[in-house]
Order: C-alpha cells, then structure tokens, then sequence
C-alpha cells in the first residue's frame, strides 16, 4: 500500500504518483499499465502532454474509486468558459467522471488569476474536481493565489529535487497546508551523477533513484517520477519500508550544485500575475 498525505480539502493523496510528461499518445497506455501493475494509484498528465486519452484506455476498467489521477489546464485556457470546456475535454479524453486533482499549469499574465480560479470554483461546485491546485507558480504567485482564491489550493507542482531545493516554497507551502508535487524529481535523471547520491546509494544498497525519492518522501514532497522502464518503475516504489537517517537528510540538503531541468518562462518581475 503506498501512503497518503492530508490535503487540506480532507482529501488524500497518494505520496508518491507516475508522471507522463514527454510519454506519447502511442506509448503511454503501455507505460500507464505498467505502472498500476506495478502499484501505482496515482496518475497525474495534463491536457498538454497530449496523451490523456492514451491513459484513459487503460484506466477503464479500472476501479475508479482506488484511482487518483490528475491534470492541468493549458495557460492559454485560463479565461473562465475555456477552463470549463477544458477540463470537460480532459474528463471525456481520460474516460471519468471526475478529477482528483485539476491545477492550472503555467500562470498567465494575460488573464485575471481571479477568473481562472472563479471557473476552478464551479468546476469543484458541479463535482467534476475535487481539489484545485497549481503549478509552477514560485514564492510571489502562490502567495497571490492563496489570498484571492475562492477554493482551497491544495497542491503546487513544481520543479524539485537536490539540485533545486526551493526552501522558501517548501516552507510556504507547510504554512498554508499546500502539498507540494515534484514534477520532475529526478532532474530528468541528471541529480543521479550527484557524488553525495552516489555515495548514499552505496551505503544504503539503494539505487540513486530511490535515495533521490526518499529525501523528497522525508520533506513531504509528493515526487512524480517518470520511467518506460518496467524495472525502474517498480524501483521507484520501493521507497516507503526503509528512511534515510536525520544525518543523511542533511547531506543532501547541503549539495550546492543548482540547477533547473526545465525553465520558468519569465521571472516574477516581468511575468507578474493578474489578480
């Protein structure tokens, strides 16, 4: 059984889900498949990704109720009627009647952040979501978020690993209850060079992937890895009978190597939200 974590909502999530970022229409029922074979419950994709109805293929059948699965909303999508048709569009491609988690992927300047989330609003109020969230919104946009929104924000997901340790998000998001999801956990597999991972992977007969994965586990990360390895996949979940020691924790805090695998578009000052 994979743990969960509160979310503010009363809802739980599960600590650990299977990313889809970069998997395509074509391939991702198979990898989809693997995962829940493996134990997977928690799928999260985005209208973006384009392969939601790839996952839907594979998910009927499934029992609904076991399942846990998100998406997002595009940044050109954010005006109020097209966050609706949006996520409709998402709910028929994935085979569902709801989603467990739907989040707006990237802010838009261009559009008010009080109607995109007015629309999350009613989404959550006709039952079609059952919890809102975020994504990649740094310190400055979430803070905005969480001031106006008229529906909890539950999660921000966000690029995080040792290589990024975003301390002042972390301790944002444990101020306000918002859990946060690490989209790319790995470093796209870049962190597992790391000497410092390397050598804890050594001491606890652990792969790189797995010490990367406990460290995020420890700090209440929720990590999306992905893989279209059936062995990497089952590897990745077995992270949850052992735990690195307080000591070991603190090594991997104190790497100071930075470095970000996917780009934010523009910083805050020239990016801005429209509240």
């Amino acid at each position: 059984m994979i743990p969960t974590r509160k979310l503010k909502t009363g809802s739980e999530i599960p600590a650990i889900g299977f990313g889809t970022w970069d998997i395509s229409q074509k391939n991702v029922a198979e990898k989809v498949k693997l995962a829940l074979e493996a134990g997977y419950n928690h799928i999260d994709t985005a209208e973006g990704y384009k392969n939601e109805a790839g996952i839907g293929d594979v998910l009927t059948g499934q029992s609904r109720d076991d399942l846990f699965i998100t998406s997002k909303v595009l940044p050109s999508n954010l005006n109020y009627e097209s966050v609706l048709k949006a996520c409709q569009r998402s709910l028929e491609k994935l085979g569902t009647n709801y989603l467990d988690l739907y989040l707006i992927h990237w802010p838009n300047p261009a559009i008010s952040l009080r109607e995109t989330l007015s629309a999350m609003k009613t989404l959550v109020d006709q039952g079609l979501v059952k919890n809102v969230g975020v994504s990649n919104f740094s310190v400055y946009q979430l803070n905005v978020a969480l001031k106006i929104s008229p529906v909890p924000i539950a999660v921000n997901q966000v690029e995080f690993h040792p290589w990024l340790y975003q301390q002042e998000l972390l301790e944002l998001c444990n101020q306000n209850d918002v859990v946060i999801g690490a989209s790319a956990p790995l470093a796209r597999t870049e962190v597992l060079q790391d000497e410092t991972i390397i050598e804890l992977a050594a001491k606890y007969d652990k792969s790189p992937a797995q010490i990367v994965l406990n460290w995020e586990v420890i700090k209440g990360i929720v990590p999306l890895p992905k893989s279209k390895s059936a062995a990497h996949i089952k590897e990745n979940l077995a992270i949850f009978d052992w735990e690195l020691s307080g000591d070991d924790v603190a090594k991997i805090d104190q790497i100071t190597k930075e470095k970000r695998v996917y780009m934010i578009s523009l910083d805050d000052e020239t990016y801005g939200i429209r509240s």
